[in-house]
């Protein structure tokens, strides 16, 4: 019994350490908040770890993942939205650096204007941004790990953009086009 656990810890671990990353990413572009991308990337592991024996390998381990980092964040945004605290805050806690060449702070600053502005999106709609754009999920991977029709996905996408488009500011608009366009 004790070299299962120790076989199982070893799996866990190498889950953590391939992917770790990926579904911390994915939850700091929805929160917009280091320390809440951190509580719900360990609460993720904490239910990969649970749910690993269940694992039917239907799909990609890590589009299970994400969809469970998915689910996280949406009871997240809902807990957030019910308490009537969704702040604004991803600027200051983007780090500062300095010394940064003019056209690399512009980039920074277009890329936290974007980050900001889906945090005015639905969390449907900031999702599918995400997977699609930051995480650059295929539709098909984005439709199982969303649990829905490619074809909702590409509508939701499209709304979302549209929708992101209207928040952001006239620089950034444009700058965010140009990000489409490649």
């Amino acid at each position: 019994m004790f070299y299962n656990t120790s076989a199982a810890e070893q799996q866990f671990n190498q889950i953590y350490q391939a992917y770790h990353k990926d579904v911390y990413h994915f939850l700091y572009c929805f929160t917009g908040n280091r320390g809440d991308a951190e509580d719900l990337t360990q609460e993720t592991f904490i239910r990969v770890a649970a749910s690993l024996s269940k694992f039917e390998g239907r799909a990609h381990l890590k589009t299970w993942m994400i969809a469970i980092a998915k689910n996280l964040s949406r009871e997240w945004a809902r807990k957030k939205r019910l308490s009537s605290f969704f702040t604004d805050v991803i600027l200051r806690n983007m780090p500062a650096e300095d010394g940064l060449p003019e056209p690399e702070l512009e980039t920074k600053e277009s890329y936290k204007q974007i980050l900001a502005g889906l945090q005015k999106l639905k969390p449907q709609y900031r999702t599918v941004i995400i997977l699609r754009l930051i995480e650059e999920y295929s539709v098909k991977e984005t439709a199982e790990i969303l649990s829905c029709t490619e074809i909702k996905v590409k509508v939701d996408f499209h709304r979302a953009i549209k929708k992101l488009q209207n928040v952001l500011e006239p620089d950034a608009r444009g700058e965010w086009k140009n990000v489409l366009a490649k």
